[in-house]
């Protein structure tokens, strides 16, 4: 897909000789998602950061289809081109490690090491994908009816009431991240939900085992949904790495960013 289709907003940090980390939000996040993070880890790298489609400040200029996981992906790595990063880093959070674990699959010579954070690789019977992108449009229909602020704010206290986000309700800073979340667009969420939610996105299950690119999982041990999947990908990936962040529910870069930065440093060397 050209990156005509797309008007991505990104934000390229250079430190000098330090290779780049590419950071992949997750859904309702933007550019600004791996801040904290990328402020402990310093200037040990250089930081890729972008709003993806359907979110932040990004534009879609093409067809619906450029929402979707083949297009974003091929697109991303255009503009990697553009940018002339020919190999880098690459971390992903929940949707964004959806997409961090297709772009790994699909173009492997670019991206020499992966960290997928609370992720999974689709689901596995086209039944599951049917019921999920059906939930997914009941969501979506909520969020087309979202467009007034305390609405909007509504429907993201509801979603943060979720199991897998654990205790996140209670950080310090969880207003913070609502305020961020409330930047992005009901209408451009519910394009992003509906073309690269799991249930749209090709199941990637099957090719596992086929990986070699060094791999890190992470999940948090208060997300027994996601603690489940990553076991259950680590048994088939063989260059897979799985731990369990304590702490900390889907979101651990958020709930307990100094142990996501450590095993960060650690894994990338």
């Amino acid at each position: 897909m050209s990156l005509a289709n797309y008007q991505f907003n990104y934000s390229l940090i250079k430190n000098a000789n330090q290779p780049v980390i590419l950071f992949l939000h997750g859904f309702m996040g933007k550019i600004d998602e791996f801040d904290e993070a990328i402020a402990l880890l310093s200037g040990e790298y250089s930081y890729l950061t972008i709003d993806l489609p359907g979110h932040g400040q990004t534009q879609v200029l093409g067809s619906d289809e450029c929402y979707t996981m083949p297009y974003t992906a091929q697109a991303l790595i255009n503009l990697l081109d553009e940018l002339q990063i020919k190999t880098c880093f690459l971390v992903g959070y929940s949707m964004g490690g959806r997409l961090a674990l297709y772009l790994t699959l699909n173009f492997p010579e670019r991206f020499s090491k992966i960290v997928l954070e609370s992720a999974c690789p689709g689901l596995p019977t086209e039944a599951e994908r049917l019921a999920r992108i059906q939930q997914d449009y009941q969501i979506g229909r909520k969020l087309i009816r979202s467009l007034e602020p305390e609405d909007f704010a509504e429907f993201l206290a509801n979603w943060y009431s979720q199991p897998i986000f654990g205790d996140i309700k209670n950080h310090p800073k969880y207003e913070l991240m609502l305020e961020s979340r409330l930047q992005n667009y009901p209408l451009e969420l519910d394009k992003s939900l509906r073309f690269m939610g799991t249930g749209y996105q090709p199941s990637l299950w099957d090719k596992l085992n086929n990986l070699q690119n060094p791999l890190l999982l992470l999940v948090g041990d208060l997300d027994k949904k996601f603690i489940d999947i990553n076991q259950k990908m680590a048994a088939i990936c063989p260059s897979a790495d799985l731990r369990i962040i304590p702490n900390s529910g889907h979101n651990i870069h958020f709930e307990n960013t100094s142990e996501f930065v450590k095993n960060v440093k650690m894994f990338l060397g």
